[in-house]
C-alpha cells in the first residue's frame, strides 16, 4: 500500500455506489470505512430531527459554518487516528462540498468520483431503501430524486459557501469509477484497477 492511498475520499451522486466502494476497500483491503453521512444521521437522530436530504444538508452547512469546510473529514480522521495501526488506510464517503475535497487533498489523499446512469441510481436507491434503513428518506419520485440531485450538484444560485456543491467536488476528483452495472464483482475489479490495489 502506498502512502498516497492511505486516505481515499469517495464522492459521487446519490445511489452511485460510494458505500459499496467503501465496503470493498474495508473488506478486501483493510481500510477503515467511515461514512460522514452516517455521522450526520446520528446527530439528527440525537436532536430528534427527521432525517431528510434537506435536514442532512442543513446540518452539514451548520457544522461547516461553525468549524470550517473540512469538518466532516476532520471528524472521520479523528476516528481513524485512534485505530490507524490496525488499518492500511481510511476510506471516507461521501464528499459533497469542495472544502471536503480540499481537506482530503491537504492530507495527501486521493478523491474517487463514483457515478452511474441517473435512472439506474434511482432504481437502485428505491430497491435498497429498506435494507439501507432509510425507507422514509429514500421514498421519493424520480422527479424529486432529480430535483434533489440538482440542488446538491450545483450551488451556483447561492452565495453561501457552506452549501453542497458536488459538481465542484467532481472537478477536484483524481479518478472516476463508472458503476452503471449491477454486478459487485465488476465493481470490485474496477476499484482494484482504478486504485492499483
Amino acid at each position: 500500500m502506498t502512502k498516497q492511498l492511505q486516505i481515499i475520499g469517495l464522492a459521487g451522486t446519490n445511489g452511485s455506489g460510494k458505500d459499496s466502494v467503501g465496503h470493498i476497500l474495508a473488506q478486501y483491503h483493510n481500510y477503515l470505512f467511515v461514512s460522514v453521512t452516517e455521522l450526520l444521521r446520528a446527530e439528527l437522530t440525537q436532536r430528534k430531527v427527521p432525517i431528510t436530504r434537506e435536514s442532512l444538508r442543513a446540518l452539514s452547512a451548520e457544522w461547516r459554518q461553525a468549524q470550517g469546510d473540512g469538518v466532516l473529514i476532520d471528524m472521520a480522521m479523528h476516528s481513524y487516528q485512534a485505530v490507524k495501526d490496525k488499518y492500511a488506510g481510511i476510506a471516507i464517503a461521501s464528499l459533497r462540498h469542495p472544502g471536503e475535497a480540499d481537506r482530503v487533498h491537504a492530507l495527501g489523499g486521493l478523491i474517487v468520483w463514483v457515478d452511474a446512469d441517473q435512472r439506474v441510481r434511482y432504481d437502485r436507491v428505491q430497491a435498497n431503501a429498506a435494507t439501507r434503513g432509510r425507507p422514509g428518506e429514500d421514498n421519493e419520485t424520480y422527479e424529486q430524486f432529480q430535483a434533489e440531485e440538482a440542488i446538491e450538484m450545483n450551488s451556483s444560485t447561492s452565495t453561501d459557501g457552506t452549501v453542497l456543491n458536488m459538481a465542484a467536488v467532481k472537478e477536484q476528483s483524481d479518478t472516476q469509477i463508472d458503476n452503471s452495472g449491477s454486478d459487485l464483482t465488476t465493481l470490485h475489479t474496477s476499484v482494484e484497477k482504478t486504485l492499483n490495489l
